[in-house]
């Protein structure tokens, strides 16, 4: 049976939620604060965390931070704010996508459903390809760069970089292509599947994040992710 922790500080709102949850067969869990919260998920770590955004104790945030040091299970924030700069720190910090408050319940376990379907064919990927298969997709080797999608694997001068699955696969389909140009929603049809219910927003925050760890190395001169204005991007190549 799946877990679902759910985190609010209303309890009306964990309590439909159960309701929902458990109707498609999920062990629910509840929390109402961010120490609360961090204590359930360590004490019965979950299969996705539905997590409020503004929680005493510990907000949303930092919740999603610390359960990022331990795991990658899917986390959908929730909050009644719909800043974009709230959306973007919270995909920052490894969320995998955002509801805002008032929600229609069953839309949000259709976003469930499509967060937990991505994740368990990512995972199926990284098992099933321990070892090279004929057809495996090949590792992209540049200079001072290696990318290896069978391995989930990143090597930057010869050095690990740690990166999650969907930083990775973006990153892939974009090297594996160089100098041709993408727009937000190729690459989100591409690698974030079409049942992803995201923003094309997603796709800036991810090429931020790699950029950043790419570049922790220094710049480089025969290749990098070019912003193309207006369109989307590109892995550039000289």
């Amino acid at each position: 049976m799946k877990k679902a922790l759910i985190v609010d500080d209303d309890n009306n709102i964990c309590e439909l939620l159960r309701l929902y949850f458990e109707k498609d067969g999920f062990d629910v869990t509840t929390a109402g604060d961010g120490p609360a919260a961090l204590r359930a998920f360590r004490e019965s770590p979950s299969d996705i965390v539905l997590l409020d955004l503004m929680l005493p104790g510990m907000d949303g945030f930092d919740i999603c931070r610390e359960i990022r040091k331990e795991s990658d299970v899917p986390i959908i924030m929730l909050t009644a704010r719909g800043e974009t700069l709230d959306k973007v720190v919270g995909l920052e910090l490894g969320s995998d996508d955002y509801v805002q408050k008032p929600f229609e319940p069953k839309e949000l376990m259709a976003r469930v459903k499509a967060v937990l379907r991505r994740s368990a064919a990512t995972v199926a990927t990284r098992e099933a390809n321990d070892g090279r298969q004929p057809g495996d997709e090949p590792p992209i080797d540049l200079p001072g760069l290696r990318i290896d999608k069978v391995r989930y694997q990143v090597l930057l001068d010869g050095r690990p970089v740690e990166m999650p699955p969907k930083e990775l696969e973006l990153l892939y389909h974009l090297a594996s292509h160089p100098d041709r140009v993408y727009t937000r929603e190729q690459l989100l049809a591409s690698v974030w599947g079409y049942d992803f219910f995201g923003e094309s927003r997603t796709v800036d925050v991810h090429v931020k994040r790699i950029r950043e760890k790419l570049e922790a190395a220094g710049p480089r001169s025969s290749w990098r992710i070019r912003t193309v204005w207006g369109v989307g991007y590109k892995f550039e190549t000289s």
